[in-house]
């Protein structure tokens, strides 16, 4: 199993649910593909929820940062929540931890974009 994308609106917040793997290829294709598309129709608060990935590789971390600068350049919020022991570890590892805005609970995520 690659990646699978779920997306749903929470008020004015597009909530992604993301179950699978971030790899390169079709995995980290997906997420930038949806990621765009948001960006285009205008969708300026975005939360993605890592609760379900499974694995990330050094392409999915790059098209998590990589969304993140395309969301933030173009005037919105990018936030992670319900990271994973092993996704948490990769971005505290590579010090991205600092960088995203990480949450534990959607309901905290979605009150921190007001």
């Amino acid at each position: 199993m690659s990646i699978k994308l779920d997306v749903r609106q929470v008020g004015d917040v597009a909530v992604v649910d993301v179950a699978g793997r971030i790899i390169l290829g079709e995995g980290s294709s997906a997420l930038r593909d949806s990621l765009r598309d948001m960006v285009s129709k205008g969708q300026k608060k975005i939360l993605l929820n890592l609760g379900e990935v499974s694995y990330i590789d050094s392409s999915g971390i790059g098209e998590l940062v990589s969304g993140f600068t395309s969301v933030t350049n173009n005037g919105g919020q990018l936030k992670l929540l319900s990271l994973t022991k092993r996704v948490k570890d990769l971005l505290q590892i590579t010090k991205l931890y600092t960088v995203f805005d990480v949450h534990e609970s959607e309901a905290s995520a979605v009150r921190s974009f007001s």
